[in-house]
């Protein structure tokens, strides 16, 4: 990037051709060189390792039942049709890890400073905690609180995407838009079981032609998202994951049908986005 301000990819085009692709190239603009520490930036980084420590912690709690009931045991309770198959869960060790390796590099002296850990540090920090909460409030059975947590950590960690830059590196893709473009994938489709799930814990379980709607939705917006994030693959696997156990578990045929519908929409905009860009690799890792 030039003092100017402008982008390296930019200089030697003239203004029509910038505006041409203006959308892409800032897309492709790499995070500012200035990485002067702050004081800030150590309290940054503590607080996503403390967040990724919690969230581990909550996930095995949940998971085991050791401060209220298992969350798979809650769940089971209120039986719907979006409920996906129990081995759907087990995304999430590699969510954790993802997560982890994320938290404990960004922590590393050569890294806290670095303007992409500022602008999504706290908003992943934020993520961490709110998982943790859901866990807490979804195994003492406190259904309705435990969805706004999760709608508020989609959200979050929407956010944390877009403030990514354009990856420096592997290093980058595989520790900071990996794992929260994977988080987003699993949460988002985690978003709709959990809306049914809690109808259900009111006696008014998603009928069968609401659980398609509410499928095909989500796949649509599934594949808009594909379209808007900064790495897709992440993203598309985990959602494509987390519907294919939805339809490997659900008892209707017509929500099976739905889902792999939207397996399918998901997969191939994934696949178009992959074989129009004109950075692939960006496209599809970050």
């Amino acid at each position: 990037m030039t003092g100017l301000g402008v982008p390296d990819q930019w200089k030697g085009k003239g203004v029509a051709d910038s505006r041409a692709h203006a959308t892409t190239d800032q897309k492709e603009t790499h995070m500012p060189a200035d990485r002067t520490s702050t004081r800030t930036d150590p309290v940054r980084a503590a607080a996503v390792v403390v967040a990724a420590l919690l969230q581990v912690a909550g996930g095995f709690v949940g998971g085991t039942g050791l401060w209220g009931e298992a969350v798979g045991d809650v769940a089971n309770s209120y039986p719907t049709l979006l409920l996906p198959g129990g081995g759907a869960f087990g995304i999430w060790s590699l969510i954790y890890v993802a997560f982890g390796a994320l938290a404990v590099r960004q922590a590393l002296p050569g890294q806290r400073s670095r303007a992409v850990h500022r602008r999504t540090g706290w908003w992943l920090a934020g993520a961490g905690v709110l998982n943790a909460a859901w866990v807490a409030l979804f195994s003492h059975r406190v259904v309705l609180g435990a969805q706004i947590v999760i709608v508020a950590l989609l959200a979050v960690l929407v956010v944390a995407a877009a403030r990514l830059y354009r990856a420096e590196g592997w290093a980058d893709r595989l520790l900071l838009h990996l794992p929260v473009t994977l988080y987003i994938g699993w949460v988002a489709i985690a978003t709709v079981a959990g809306a049914a799930t809690t109808s259900a814990s009111y006696g008014a379980a998603p009928s069968t032609p609401l659980a398609v709607v509410a499928v095909l939705f989500t796949g649509a917006a599934a594949a808009v998202a594909a379209l808007w994030l900064p790495a897709v693959v992440a993203f598309a696997a985990a959602v494509c994951w987390a519907l294919g156990w939805i339809a490997a578990s659900t008892a209707a045929a017509e929500v099976r049908t739905a889902t792999v519908v939207a397996v399918v929409a998901v997969a191939v905009v994934a696949a178009a986005r992959l074989w129009t860009d004109r950075d692939t690799g960006a496209a599809a890792w970050g």
